[in-house]
């Protein structure tokens, strides 16, 4: 069990609503939204926009901004005025805690501009703030930007309290020649965002791992090495119960723990076969010593089935975030989330060319009606793959990694890992 503030929309709607130089009522989840962590407020006042917005003609290259990232975006900012900031580059955090030192009122963020990135969004500040914050789409943005110091009203009215978050946690009884002191811990999240029921993210990831321990238990499966599932609370409130799983562990526990394997959402409605790039070749970020084996784990099954896959990057947005930041070994499958299918995608995989792989991620309409014929398909083929890693990773007898390899982490450093999570931070 974790505790942490929680802070949601409560009460009436919010407001975005242009008062000067023209009357305009904004659309609610279409054109703004919340933000979580955002505090209570009703403000009208002239709009600033914070420096380093990017608005490009069209057609242009995608923006690549970092406004409100640097105290000096807000250099001559007029105190009480509400800041207009673009998405990108640094935190939500950051940037809105950069207005509040300026003065600002109020904050409204909006979308960057780039593919997949301009509808509303849903993202969260990852702690209470003292200022209401609305995320707005980059066309709502973009208006606003082009006007000469308008005026508008933004109002929220969100409840914040400590609640209770609570972990599932279920080991599968190993035979007596089994290795209890190497432990796989798989693991999906149980929880939804604030908007919408989440039987995509997560129920596809928490439904996968349930049946398949059934059937491990049912069938009479045995591992060399435990199997540990874990069905995390509070992920989409900044991976609460898998980061206080990892940081309370003790040093003799963590010690144990050969891999993390983790599912979070495996049947998007416009699906890719997604592999975290565990090695790092195709990506950014490689992970710990040791997951390029899982990573190969998965190519090596899809390789054998004929199924294409793509590697996905290590980013942080789910429960693998805390197991890689102490250096356990990590990987897992991945079908999409906001981004925008390619061309080349919807030839590989099917589905549609320019639309979201979940056209219904983080909203009211990701219910049972949204994962389709295709996520259903991928879903089917991506928990085949989940039980063959489980199993193999399992029985494994050689190490991922040579044990005099694996990282050591303080506990100073535990105790400040950064907020991360699905629900957006960036």
């Amino acid at each position: 069990v974790a505790r942490r503030c929680l802070c949601q929309p409560a009460g009436p709607d919010p407001v975005l609503q242009q008062t000067q130089p023209n009357i305009k009522d904004y659309v609610l989840d279409t054109d703004y939204g919340t933000m979580d962590y955002s505090a209570s407020g009703d403000v009208t006042a002239v709009l600033q926009n914070a420096g380093g917005i990017v608005i490009p003609p069209n057609p242009a290259p995608p923006p690549n901004s970092a406004s409100g990232c640097d105290p000096a975006d807000f250099t001559g900012f007029v105190p009480g005025n509400i800041a207009l900031i673009q998405r990108g580059t640094c935190s939500f955090a950051q940037k809105v805690e950069n207005a509040t030192a300026a003065g600002a009122s109020a904050a409204i963020v909006f979308n960057e501009g780039n593919p997949g990135r301009t509808d509303n969004f849903g993202g969260t500040l990852g702690a209470p703030v003292t200022i209401p914050v609305l995320s707005a789409s980059f066309a709502v943005g973009e208006e606003l930007a082009a006007l000469a110091s308008p005026t508008v009203r933004v109002k929220t009215e969100t409840l914040s309290e400590i609640r209770n978050t609570v972990n599932l946690l279920a080991e599968k009884r190993h035979h007596r020649h089994s290795n209890s002191n190497r432990v796989v811990v798989v693991g999906a999240h149980l929880d939804s965002v604030f908007e919408g029921p989440g039987i995509h993210d997560n129920g596809s990831g928490s439904a996968a791992l349930l049946e398949i321990a059934l059937q491990m238990q049912r069938g009479g499966f045995r591992t060399r090495n435990a199997v540990r599932f874990a069905w995390w609370g509070a992920e989409e409130s900044g991976l609460l119960g898998s980061e206080h799983y990892v940081t309370n562990l003790s040093d003799e526990e963590r010690a144990k723990i050969f891999a993390n394997l983790n599912f979070d959402m495996i049947g998007s409605p416009n699906a890719v076969r997604f592999v975290y790039d565990g090695d790092g070749s195709d990506t950014p970020d490689a992970g710990p010593a040791g997951s390029d084996v899982i990573e190969d784990v998965f190519l090596d099954y899809f390789a054998a089935k004929g199924l294409a896959n793509k590697p996905t990057a290590f980013d942080g947005r789910s429960d693998y975030g805390p197991f890689i930041d102490v250096g356990i070994p990590a990987g897992g499958l991945f079908t999409g989330a906001e981004g925008l299918k390619t061309a080349e995608e919807a030839v590989i995989f099917g589905g549609e060319a320019g639309i979201a792989y979940d056209i219904c991620y983080h909203q009211a309409c990701d219910d049972i009606n949204n994962v389709g014929s295709l996520g259903l398909k991928t879903l089917r083929e991506m928990s085949d793959a989940t039980a063959h890693a489980i199993i193999t990773i399992g029985n494994r007898r050689d190490p991922l990694v040579p044990p005099a390899a694996r990282a050591r982490v303080s506990r100073v450093e535990l105790d400040n890992l950064p907020y991360r999570g699905g629900h957006l931070q960036r």
